[in-house]
Order: structure tokens, then C-alpha cells, then sequence
């Protein structure tokens, strides 16, 4: 095979470039009108930032796409984000014939690195279309306007109370006037839940307070975080954190000394006794702490046992009295008990509970003797046979005898105890009841008694009385928290 070669010079070639020229021009023409007044030229924009790294001047400027052409708004506006590192700037999109500003809700954050994506297409009302992949870093103002946190207290690792009187609290120094709402929302403090802000020094100093006292012996705590802002809405520098221990009060609660006390006047006194030598009848028990303690955790402290029903007030800071509702159970040895739980005012605890051992400084009553006429007479220990007592027929089958017990009866007592006192016919049951005639107290301690209608037996059927004296809680006492242990019961032959 052999190439075609065509050579053209002279008036030839000039022919040949004529005619190439106007194929050219007609098949342009030809495309144009194909096409129906197809625009391609490239949409023009500016942006604002135009280059990486520009500094902003003001803290509401705004970023600003311009177009040379009119634009559709929804697909521009859809491709423009601002972004930091703590995530996406909100703002305000606004149109101003072809140009597109952005403003940000908050002011701009200086030293905070901001970027502008711009990244999709966009549409000219024309039909025109712009694919745009652009990525401006930029930022605001000067990072010497920065506040930054001056001074704190307490120390790090500082020794505090539990109440802001004991140096429970923080104060935080700032180098700038700062914003109220972002520095309080930044603030936090582990184990808390309410806290009180105070301001001073045209918001340089800010003091945060806790509702409520903190808990003693505990570690807590704060942080501030870069989101607090100054006045002229720059962030802080640097996010700061400490911590401190509420261990200041070393000293733990414990019970100092347990009392038994007396009312006097209607106020409860202290015996200068001991509690482990006795608890008399009408006396509290007193317990005394080595430091003011806390009320509520007081009135809940105290139990006994075996179980002893009263009520617990507190008479200082420092000392309590348990009032029983009634005397305790004579002879008896109870523990008291004052829970580890028990909290100071401090809030410590005491750690382990507390116990005392006492015996009731309450003897039980005892029938001494029993005398009839000074005929018969029983005294002391317990009987083996029924006594043989003669009564009168005519003195209507008349009875007197005297009892004695082993303590005194106050007055009231006396009266009770002679209407609970009985005599009953035991034996046979056909025996018709014996009938209190009288009785009065010889002494504090002795009882006589006249009782009628009694039966005397005969040589072939005895006739049986038995003399009951109740004892117990509910039987007869003296008034001063004795009572017989158990009931007392006589038997008595009637014998002529």
C-alpha cells in the first residue's frame, strides 16, 4: 500500500485556508442554532474568606459567596457549612441580590480555627451550573484577647470543711470580665446537685456555693470547661480542673458519758450518777456526746433491751434524754445501745455502736407477814399447809389480820392497793363470800384488814378462805415503780 500525500503551495494553499476558515464559521453557526442560544461561560464568584488563614476583624462578620449572575438560592445555600472542632456553627442565611452573607448566632470565638465548606453544585437562574470542592480555614480576632483563669480556691488537694463557713465552696479568679451564663453553665462539681453563683469585681470573681453541706471525708471534684466566655465572647484559654477533700474535721463523734436524771421544775437535770450503778423509778437516761451533734440523727439513735417504749429529746447540742413512758421492769438488766450511725453536726459518723449495761434501781415488792389477832401469823416463806385462823360466830364471823410489805406505798398507792386485795371462800364453794368491813394503813408499809361473814368449819367438814393479793405489772405497786412479781395467795382454815 502506498500513502496518499497531497503538497499544496502557492495560490493553492491560500485557496485551501479560505475554504477551511468558512467550514469552520458554518459549522459553529450550525451548532448555535442547534442548540437554541446555549450560554457557555463559567459563573464567576468571590468568596470571603478569599485565601486560607484569614483572621476575621469583628465578631459578627459575615462570610460572603458573590456571584456574577443570578443565582437559585436553595441549591447555594445547601452547600455552605461552617464547622469547628467542637462541632457546626449555626447562623443566619441572607441575600442580597447575587451575593450570599453568612452570620453567625454567636459571636466568632477568638482562638477557635473555623472552616468554610463549600462543597456541591450549584445553579444559575440561567440554566448555568458550578461544581464548587472548597475548604477556607479561618479565624477571629487575636488570641491574646482570651480570658484565662487567674487563681482558685481551694488549693489543689486542699483540706475543707462540709459547710461554706468551713471553706466549703469555690472562687474563681478570672483575668477578664466574664460572661454570667456560659461560665456558670461550664462549671461543674462531682457529688453536688444545686449550686449558688455570686459574682463580684465586675465579673472577674465568681463564687459557687453548694445548697446543701457536702459529705464529710469525701473527694470532690470541679471543673471548668472552655466553653465559658468572656464578656466580648472569647472562650478561656485553657479548661481548668481541681480538687479538694472535706476531711478538715478529724475528730469522731462518741458517746462521753451516760447518766440517769431527774425532772425538776419541769426540766430534766442530771443526777451526777452513773448510769451502770442504777436507773431509779421516775428517772430519764441522759447520753452525752464529745461534740455538737446532728438532730434528726440524735432522735433515732437510742434503743434498749429487752425493749423499753419512751420518747428522745434533745436538751443542748451535746446531750439528749430518753424518757421512758413508764418506769422499767424492777430487777432487771437492760443494754442500751447508741447506733454507729449516729451522725455529728459535721456529719461524721461515729463508726461503731456504742453499748451500756445498767440494772433497774427498782426493787420488787414482797408480802413480809401475815397476823391475825396476834393468834396466828405467817411470815416470809412460803406455806406448806393452810393456816388455822378462829373466828367468832358472834361477831358475825369476824376476821382481822394485818399485812406488811417489803417497801412503802405512797398515798394514792395505799387505797388502790387495799380495794385490789380479796377474800374468797376457797372450800366448799357452798360457803357464803366474805364482806370487807374495813381497813387503813397501820404504817406506810402495813395493811389492816377487817373482813365479816366467814364460816367455821366443824370437826367434820373443814372450811377453806384463800387470800389473793395480785401481783405482776397490773397488780398492786407502791407508787414509786414496785411491784409484786407474781400474785400472793393465802389459804385459811376457819376454825371455831
Amino acid at each position: 500500500m502506498f500513502p496518499w500525500r497531497i503538497s499544496l503551495s502557492g495560490p493553492a494553499k491560500g485557496a485551501a485556508r479560505f475554504f477551511a476558515g468558512l467550514l469552520a464559521v458554518s459549522l459553529e453557526g450550525m451548532f448555535f442554532f442547534s442548540c437554541g442560544f446555549m450560554d457557555l461561560r463559567p459563573i464567576g464568584i468571590r468568596v470571603y474568606p478569599g485565601e486560607p488563614g484569614l483572621l476575621l476583624p469583628g465578631p459578627f462578620t459575615p462570610l460572603v459567596l458573590a456571584f456574577d449572575t443570578p443565582m437559585e438560592n436553595l441549591s447555594t445555600e445547601r452547600i455552605l457549612r461552617v464547622s469547628f472542632n467542637g462541632g457546626q456553627v449555626e447562623g443566619d442565611l441572607n441575600w442580597e441580590e447575587n451575593k450570599l452573607s453568612f452570620v453567625p448566632a454567636a459571636p466568632w470565638s477568638a482562638g477557635i480555627g473555623y472552616t468554610l465548606s463549600l462543597l456541591g453544585t450549584v445553579y444559575a437562574e440561567d440554566g448555568r451550573e458550578l461544581r464548587l470542592a472548597k475548604y477556607i480555614p479561618f479565624s477571629a480576632r487575636s488570641s491574646a484577647s482570651q480570658p484565662s483563669l487567674s487563681s482558685f480556691v481551694p488549693s489543689e488537694g486542699a483540706s475543707v470543711g462540709i459547710t461554706p463557713e468551713d471553706g466549703a465552696y469555690v472562687e474563681l479568679n478570672f483575668s477578664l470580665p466574664m460572661d454570667r451564663k456560659t461560665t456558670e453553665d461550664a462549671f461543674s462539681l462531682s457529688g453536688t446537685g444545686d449550686l449558688r453563683f455570686s459574682w463580684r469585681e465586675n465579673g472577674r470573681v465568681l463564687r459557687i456555693d453548694t445548697g446543701n453541706p457536702l459529705s464529710p471525708w469525701e473527694l470532690y471534684r470541679w471543673t471548668l470547661s472552655d466553653g465559658a466566655l468572656s464578656r466580648a465572647g472569647a472562650p478561656l484559654a485553657k479548661s481548668a480542673s481541681a480538687w479538694f477533700t472535706t476531711d478538715r474535721d478529724r475528730i469522731f463523734p462518741r458517746v462521753s458519758r451516760t447518766c440517769p436524771m431527774i425532772q425538776k421544775d419541769g426540766t430534766w437535770l442530771d443526777t451526777g450518777g452513773a448510769l451502770e450503778d442504777g436507773l431509779g423509778s421516775g428517772l430519764a437516761v441522759g447520753v452525752e456526746f464529745n461534740k455538737p451533734m446532728e438532730r434528726a440523727s440524735l432522735l433515732r439513735a437510742l434503743r434498749f433491751e429487752p425493749s423499753l417504749a419512751g420518747r428522745t429529746e434533745q436538751l443542748s447540742e451535746t446531750l439528749i434524754v430518753f424518757i421512758p413512758d413508764r418506769d422499767p421492769e424492777p430487777e432487771t438488766v437492760y443494754t442500751l445501745s447508741v447506733s454507729g450511725d449516729t451522725l455529728d453536726a459535721g456529719g461524721l459518723k461515729m463508726g461503731e455502736d456504742y453499748r451500756a449495761h445498767f440494772k433497774t434501781d427498782i426493787p420488787y415488792l414482797r408480802l413480809l407477814s401475815f397476823t391475825a389477832d396476834n393468834l396466828a401469823s405467817w411470815e416470809g416463806e412460803a406455806l406448806q399447809s393452810p393456816l388455822r385462823l378462829p373466828v367468832s360466830a358472834a361477831e358475825n364471823g369476824l376476821l382481822r389480820f394485818t399485812l406488811r410489805f417489803s417497801l412503802p406505798f405512797d398515798p394514792p398507792a395505799q387505797l388502790e392497793t387495799a380495794l385490789r386485795i380479796s377474800l374468797e371462800a376457797f372450800f366448799p364453794h357452798k360457803l357464803p363470800p366474805a364482806a370487807l368491813r374495813s381497813l387503813y394503813w397501820i404504817s406506810v408499809d402495813q395493811l389492816c384488814m377487817e373482813w365479816e361473814g366467814l364460816e367455821a368449819g366443824s370437826g367434820d367438814e373443814a372450811h377453806y378462805y384463800r387470800l389473793t393479793i395480785p401481783g405482776g405489772r397490773n397488780g398492786i405497786g407502791t407508787g414509786r415503780g414496785s411491784y409484786l412479781k407474781e400474785d400472793a395467795s393465802l389459804y385459811l382454815e376457819v376454825i371455831k
